[in-house]
């Protein structure tokens, strides 16, 4: 098999040293606390309360109507403006359309009325680590494991940003934090794997991305960072199986580099 030019040793690396992003957590029913998660109101909710707009909110976000849901959120709002789980579900509607300045600013609103929203800091440090506010999301983060030091996407959010900032032992350590806390986190041992890359550590990356796999078999970007780890240590046969396998899962990206190197 021909030899690896510097131009596609670069195109790999490209394709591998990027950390997955993690969407927002979304808020469920009405009435939460900050250490409450998935408590849905009572289906006694009136029509044209703050509450009935909120929960209808809640169904248009999973549906993935955010246009939607936004509409029921500032109507939830506008009978009870102090509703903090309201504007960090507005806010993740923000962000999931793109307004990652609009998701900061409810965020904030929901942290000024109820400051231990643990959930409101930690999607807020995502949406600052999104416009590459690397400190303040770390900052947020932080805040979020004080309020709640059981939250994995608070940790993952965390090693995200420390990634971005070159700190790769900091990110390895928040991966680790997040995936004791979720075994079955899979996009943490992808970022794991990026991190140790990033350090040298070829063997330590190839073995985080099995444990991805193990949990998720069909992920392209897993095979495809797998093939550049073992490519690293000089295993071409080992990289290009698994190239081929990331293109079979539709990564064209990397369907060129298996025409071209295998």
């Amino acid at each position: 098999m021909p030899y690896m030019n510097k131009r596609t040793a670069a195109i790999a690396a490209a394709l591998s040293l990027m950390p997955l992003g993690q969407p927002f957590v979304l808020r469920t029913g009405a009435a939460l606390t900050s250490a409450a998660l998935m408590i849905v109101v009572s289906e006694n909710a009136q029509a044209d309360s703050a509450d009935f707009y909120y929960n209808r909110g809640v169904d248009k976000s999973y549906s993935g109507d955010c246009y939607g849901a936004i509409y029921d959120y500032n109507r939830a709002i506008e009978i009870n403006p102090e509703y903090s789980n309201a504007y960090v579900n507005r806010g993740y509607c923000k962000a999931e359309l793109g307004d990652f300045y609009g998701a900061i600013s409810d965020h904030t609103e929901a942290i000024k009325i109820n400051p231990r929203n643990g959930l409101a800091y930690m999607n807020r440090g995502y949406a600052k680590n999104e416009i590459k506010d690397y400190k303040g999301s770390i900052n947020d983060s932080s805040k979020s494991i004080e309020i709640d030091p059981n939250e994995a996407d608070a940790y993952y959010n965390r090693g995200r940003s420390k990634y971005f900032l070159k700190d790769y032992f900091g990110a390895i350590y928040d991966y680790n934090r997040a995936i004791e806390i979720n075994p079955r986190y899979e996009n943490a041992y992808i970022n794991l794997g990026v991190a140790k890359r990033k350090i040298g550590d070829a063997y330590g990356a190839i073995s985080s991305y099995n444990k991805a796999i193990k949990i998720n078999s069909r992920n392209s970007n897993t095979f495809r960072n797998r093939g550049n780890a073992k490519n690293q240590i000089g295993d071409r046969k080992g990289a290009c199986s698994d190239w081929i396998k990331a293109s079979e899962l539709g990564d064209q990206d990397t369907a060129k580099l298996v025409r071209n190197q295998c």
